[in-house]
């Protein structure tokens, strides 16, 4: 098991949380953080879905509300990633820099937000919960992948990717 996994295994223990689906924003608020929805604009091509901001003891987890459910929960999710691996108080030119939850952060090229994938993805689908529902499968119908995917309620994308990384195979 990785130190993410380990990490986000550690804080559903600490909230006492044993079934799908896991209830995020309620984590996301006992950690301190307030969640707020906003429609983000992405006229300059820049598909925001999150923002963790950080100033003095204030943790503000911002939300694309344009965006669906099951995007939004992933995205509370990342950020309490970011919250969780990367202190500190990030400034750029004197003004608190926000990490930011947007396109880049799917294509695997910055170290923090493939961590806060890693991360979000451990959280919302626990291997000992899916390991659990799967028993001894490891070809998975594709109508299973969507089943689990509406009981984690996350997007049937996020539960293959997930299974695909925890070993295995989807019967397409």
């Amino acid at each position: 098991m990785t130190p993410i996994e380990r990490h986000a295994e550690a804080l559903l223990q600490e909230f006492g949380t044993t079934k799908a689906p896991i209830p995020v924003d309620r984590i996301a608020k006992s950690l301190g953080a307030t969640i707020r929805y906003e429609p983000y604009d992405n006229s300059d091509g820049d598909d925001i879905s999150g923002i963790l901001f950080r100033e003095g003891g204030k943790v503000i987890i911002g939300v694309n509300a344009s965006h669906s459910e099951v995007r939004q929960r992933f995205t509370i999710a990342h950020e309490i990633g970011h919250l969780r691996f990367h202190t500190g108080n990030l400034f750029v030119d004197g003004a608190a820099r926000p990490l930011r939850r947007d396109q880049r952060a799917s294509q695997a090229i910055d170290r923090r937000e493939i961590s806060a994938n890693q991360f979000a993805a451990a959280l919302l689908m626990p291997k000992q919960l899916l390991s659990t529902k799967l028993k001894s499968v490891r070809l998975v119908p594709l109508s299973l992948v969507h089943s689990l995917a509406e009981e984690f309620e996350v997007s049937a994308e996020a539960m293959a990717f997930r299974l695909k990384n925890l070993r295995y195979d989807i019967d397409a």
